[in-house]
């Protein structure tokens, strides 16, 4: 989607949301120790300082057309887009022409990865095109319910690696933290689609918290945690500070990292009171979920600029999906897109064989295809790693073309980006000097 013409940048203030014991999903929760933080009203003020995301121009169109009795500034404000998202049959048929098997898909919906897509992303989803990027990876299909023997609800046996509720810990010196089941948007290809949303089995609390954060404490080996989800960025400022405080005092964590989709479905969370307290305990890593090109609107560049200039060095991963984003110059395109704004392209993921994902998967040689295609055709800045999260908890295994082509008596034989053959010498390092 191309965005012309003026943008507009709305003031808020961020207000400081009451804390909260679990953002699973908001409806379904009691008000218990935290209390619930996007049911309760937040009034939403004007402040002079907090110019932040612009407003594009299809973004105040959609708000025209769906939302008449919402001010600029409510739609700037991230509480309002949690609160308004869109989570229902009837919701999204005034936004989009539903095909036949769309309307089904929902319809037959009783358990599982629930409908939630943000005003803001909905905004971005094509109205007659169900063969659209964003659509097809917000959108239910009744393929969703069709599975087969490869498929498991735990391919990664993330749950198998789970030493203490919340912590999967595969790799010797770093942990996952997953901090909520909670997401602002529910992408159809989930991996953890078995325990996000309301129906999910994942009830993030303090005490939760308490025991993985102990855990770490306990385990010196670890220097590298993930804090990720559902989507850590949509926890309340005074949860993520206490998360990020609780870890930075740890003397053997060296790099705390976040996995986030929030600055592409909810780029107004990116406030100045969410970057100070970002800066406040840096050095901070943070991996973006990106998809398409599609996604990279003013909004999001601009949320992505500011975290960037608060120092977070940022990352994109993707997964790679067929029909969706399975053309190199799709990828080229997202890829360019996200060098502009210091996101340098990281992962590209081979779905995993969740349930009901088989429309979704590419074959491994489509993988390659797409390494190959920008190995040397672009800067090796804007080349991702292509990895395969191994099924059965194996962990990443990166894959290349095959580049190497053997090895004779004078050196190894390589194959170039363009297709020629060069050799490589060696010959001598087998001859110590002097012999």
């Amino acid at each position: 989607m191309k965005n012309t013409g003026h943008v507009m940048s709305v003031c808020v203030d961020d207000p400081d949301p009451l804390s909260s014991e679990s953002t699973d999903e908001p409806p379904s929760i009691p008000q218990s120790l935290f209390g619930d933080i996007f049911l309760a009203p937040h009034p939403v003020r004007r402040h002079p300082s907090a110019c932040r995301i612009p407003i594009s121009p299809p973004s105040q169109q959609f708000l025209r057309n769906f939302y008449p009795q919402a001010s600029e500034a409510e739609w700037s404000n991230w509480h309002w887009q949690i609160r308004n998202s869109v989570a229902s049959l009837d919701q999204i048929r005034r936004m989009i022409d539903l095909t036949s098997d769309e309307r089904m898909a929902i319809m037959c919906h009783s358990s599982g990865l629930p409908l939630r897509i943000t005003p803001y992303y909905a905004s971005l989803i094509s109205r007659s095109d169900p063969a659209q990027a964003i659509r097809r990876s917000m959108i239910p299909v009744m393929d969703e319910y069709l599975t087969s023997p490869d498929e498991k609800p735990d391919p990664l046996h993330e749950e198998h690696q789970s030493p203490v509720p919340g912590v999967v810990h595969r790799y010797p010196d770093r942990v996952l933290f997953l901090t909520t089941g909670f997401c602002s948007s529910y992408c159809r290809y989930c991996t953890r689609s078995r325990m996000v949303g309301c129906n999910g089995k994942f009830r993030s609390s303090i005490k939760q918290w308490q025991q993985a954060i102990s855990y770490i404490e306990q385990t010196p080996q670890i220097r590298d945690v993930l804090l990720s989800g559902g989507d850590p960025l949509t926890l309340p400022d005074s949860q993520l500070e206490y998360l990020l405080s609780s870890i930075r005092r740890i003397s053997h964590v060296e790099v705390i990292r976040i996995g986030t989709k929030v600055p592409v479905v909810l780029p107004q969370r990116i406030t100045p009171k969410m970057l100070r307290i970002l800066k406040k305990y840096n050095p901070l890593w943070m991996s973006i979920h990106f998809t398409h090109p599609d996604e990279l609107t003013p909004e999001t560049c601009a949320a992505c600029t500011q975290l960037a200039d608060a120092g977070l060095p940022l990352g994109s991963q993707t997964v790679l999906l067929k029909g969706i984003n399975d053309r190199v110059e799709t990828l080229k395109t997202l890829y360019h897109g996200l060098m502009k704004v210091r996101v340098r392209p990281y992962y590209l993921y081979q779905c995993d064989p969740i349930l009901g994902s088989s429309h979704f998967r590419t074959s491994v040689e489509t993988g390659i295809e797409m390494i190959e295609g920008l190995r040397g055709h672009t800067s090796g800045y804007a080349v991702p790693h292509y990895v395969i999260d191994a099924p059965g908890g194996g962990g990443k295994i990166p894959l290349l073309p095959d580049y190497f082509q053997g090895r004779t008596a004078e050196g190894v034989i390589l194959r170039n980006y363009e297709g020629a053959l060069f050799r490589y010498p060696e010959s001598s390092l087998h001859h110590a000097p002097g012999a």
